[in-house]
């Protein structure tokens, strides 16, 4: 099947090592797109509740399609969070077409457009932190028997029922939500830039913004554990884009990860970090 080719492509929250990551959907997403530039924004692994025991093929199989995009020519950018902060003592650091950074600012036709994790935005207290810190045992065990509830759905024919999303309309969530995007967008004008795009709080969403301030495109991209969601920038517009509404990518399959087992899986890994590792760093970052 022919794969599409958006420019940019975001992804954020995907949480690898989370018993809640939908990894197998996200690699049937990958599968089908072939972008210019990805940025992963932020929580590509969830060391906060890093398991050793758990950490499946398919999330191997996650990480061999991103690398793999990224030795086919694809620019990739690792913008660290707050469960993968381990990683921000690398920023800088490079391997092949994979960069290490904390922020990230592109020139998209004319645009200057600001990518960050946006955890240092995180406002929240009292009532509203386990929103915030979005790993709470409340909201963990809500996302996994949302998931067991799914599965039911999707046998009975039904469409996926999100839990989550239901939660996050009370007030107190609200009022985080909006005021997590305020200071978003004030940090975004006040560095003079026209777009901000970021990730952190589980909560996908494209909006004109207008302050006194200014102008800005606030988006956010969600996460692959309950709206399983991206950005996509093509033909000078940006799409939230989700799984859920997508007919397509669910028959895409890369039938080389597909009989792969552990072993070949992380042997793979590493040669393609070996191939790369003596390839020039990206040079798309400005500040």
């Amino acid at each position: 099947m022919k794969k599409r080719k958006p420019r940019v492509v975001v992804l954020s929250d995907i949480h690898l090592g989370a018993r809640e990551c939908q990894a197998d959907a996200l690699l049937a997403y990958l599968s089908s797109i072939r972008p210019e530039v990805l940025v992963l924004n932020g929580d590509l692994f969830d060391f906060d509740r890093f398991d050793k025991a758990y950490f499946p093929p398919s999330h191997f199989k996650v990480l061999k399609k991103i690398l793999g995009l990224a030795a086919g020519g694809t620019l990739v950018y690792y913008l660290t969070g707050n469960r993968d902060q381990g990683f921000r003592k690398f920023t800088g650091s490079a391997l092949g077409n994979l960069q290490v950074l904390d922020r990230l600012l592109l020139t998209l036709d004319g645009r200057k457009t600001w990518f960050f994790h946006g955890d240092v935005c995180d406002l929240a207290g009292g009532s509203t932190k386990w929103i915030a810190r979005l790993g709470s045992p409340g909201y963990r065990g809500l996302l996994f028997g949302n998931k067991a509830v799914n599965r039911l759905r999707r046998l009975a024919g039904r469409e996926p029922y999100s839990a989550a999303r239901k939660t996050i309309k009370g007030r107190a969530a609200r009022e985080y939500l909006e005021k997590f995007e305020q200071t978003v967008v004030e940090m975004a004008l006040n560095k003079r830039y026209d777009t901000v795009v970021c990730g952190h709080i589980h909560h996908p969403k494209k909006a004109w913004k207008e302050t006194p301030q200014g102008n800005c495109l606030y988006l956010n991209s969600g996460d692959w554990t309950d709206n399983l969601t991206a950005l996509e920038y093509a033909f000078k517009r940006w799409k939230l884009y989700r799984y859920s509404e997508d007919k397509l990518a669910p028959f895409y399959a890369d039938e080389e990860l597909k009989g792969m087992d552990m072993n070949q899986l992380i042997a793979s890994i590493i040669g393609i970090s070996t191939h790369q590792k003596d390839e020039k760093a990206p040079d798309g970052s400005d500040y």
